[in-house]
């Protein structure tokens, strides 16, 4: 078997072994995929400084996301269809991070529900991201659920009032529920480990719609509902009746502006998540790193900021650290080891960014997350604020 050393090993990995529908749901961004693929080669532009002679003992990855310990600044992104890499994949998505310290977000479009989760981690607190639909009555449902489950913090996702055009998805025919065509039945019958997983478990709906939706009870009628649900009219008195409604801990996600960065602050949110969409939403907008130094700019002195988008190892969690973000979230990453080994490689994805975070950190003189600054980076290699 091929020694795992890095996320592009595992993604290889997942590509023989996930279907390619799925597979590609999760590896694809909208339109020409031109954010989708500037949210890493952009991080790639930025570079180090290299120290030496430093003492580099007793180092610590160790910090906190809203106030919540975490092994490092990073957590698990919230990833629809999760549970079509792998079977029962939120479920061990949501143990490996919690064995190894780190948060763990459920998606709204998970196929596990919050109370799989909640069951599976023995009452241990995971994150819970909510998106707006327009059935008001069902998202405070999903918030008290999130709520009686012991979720610690909602994630609110504000830009996916409108689908972006993914051609993959399209072209598969991945859509809720998925369509089993010919050539995708074909493509998964190549797949007998993924196969067999999925015989072995009842959870292959939406668990957190299907059920509790009146006239949504099998996959079947999800269709026609999740087409009609997201709701283009969602705006920031929405978010402060969220805000009421939860009560808790509340981060805001996909905020790409500095003037929505501060209408974030104004909604009273405790931290925000640059990001966008990892390049499956609005295709053509910046990365998510190169917008990063304007909202820290901003708003860095007022809100917790984090990022997602295009982190695909532990050198970029200390980029996005050392620009001004206080924790980073990875999807795809964790996307790639679930389906290349299940659990197991949840937690291989989870070492190799620590690992690369850690001794990185090392080579730029730096032993605590709270040093890391600007100046490990080469000026004129990463972006700045205008």
């Amino acid at each position: 078997m091929t020694i795992i050393t890095t996320i592009e090993d595992l993604r290889i990995l997942a590509k023989k072994r996930v279907p390619k529908m799925f597979y590609d749901y999760a590896d694809s961004g909208s339109w020409t995929e031109s954010t989708y693929r500037a949210n890493e080669s952009d991080f790639q532009k930025i570079k180090f400084r290299q120290r030496v002679a430093v003492n580099m003992e007793e180092r610590s990855t160790a910090t906190t996301m809203v106030g919540v310990p975490v092994a490092m600044p990073v957590a698990i992104a919230p990833t629809g269809l999760t549970g079509m890499q792998h079977a029962d994949g939120e479920i061990l998505a949501a143990r490996a991070a919690q064995k190894f310290g780190v948060p763990f977000t459920l998606s709204t479009m998970s196929i596990c529900s919050i109370e799989d989760v909640a069951a599976s981690t023995g009452g241990h607190p995971f994150w819970f991201q909510l998106y707006v639909m327009r059935d008001r009555r069902f998202i405070e449902s999903l918030i008290d659920r999130a709520k009686a489950a012991n979720c610690s913090a909602l994630v609110l996702t504000l830009d996916l009032q409108v689908l972006g055009q993914r051609h993959k998805d399209l072209k598969n025919g991945l859509s809720a529920p998925p369509k089993l065509t010919l050539p995708n039945i074909i493509n998964m019958m190549t797949k007998p480990r993924w196969c067999m997983g999925m015989l072995g478990t009842s959870r292959r709906h939406f668990g957190n719609i299907v059920g509790h939706v009146s006239g949504v009870s099998d996959m079947g009628s999800l269709s026609a509902w999740t087409a009609s649900q997201f709701d283009p009219q969602l705006n920031w008195g929405d978010v402060e009746w969220i805000k009421n409604r939860w009560g808790g801990k509340l981060i805001i996600k996909g905020i790409m502006d500095p003037e929505d960065a501060r209408l974030a602050v104004n909604s009273g949110a405790d931290a925000l998540v640059v990001s966008n969409h990892g390049g499956r939403q609005l295709d053509g907008a910046q990365s998510s790193i190169e917008a990063l130094p304007a909202i820290v700019a901003a708003v860095g002195k007022e809100i917790e900021i984090h990022l997602d988008s295009g982190i695909r190892s532990g050198q970029d969690v200390l980029k996005a650290i050392a620009l001004g973000a206080q924790g980073t979230y990875i999807g795809r990453p964790m996307l790639y080891g679930l389906g290349a080994m299940g659990e197991a490689g949840v937690s291989k994805a989870l070492d190799i960014i620590h690992k690369e975070f850690d001794v990185t950190m090392a080579f730029c003189g730096r032993t605590r997350v709270s040093d890391v600054d600007s100046t490990i980076l080469l000026k004129g290699s990463y972006p700045i604020a205008i």
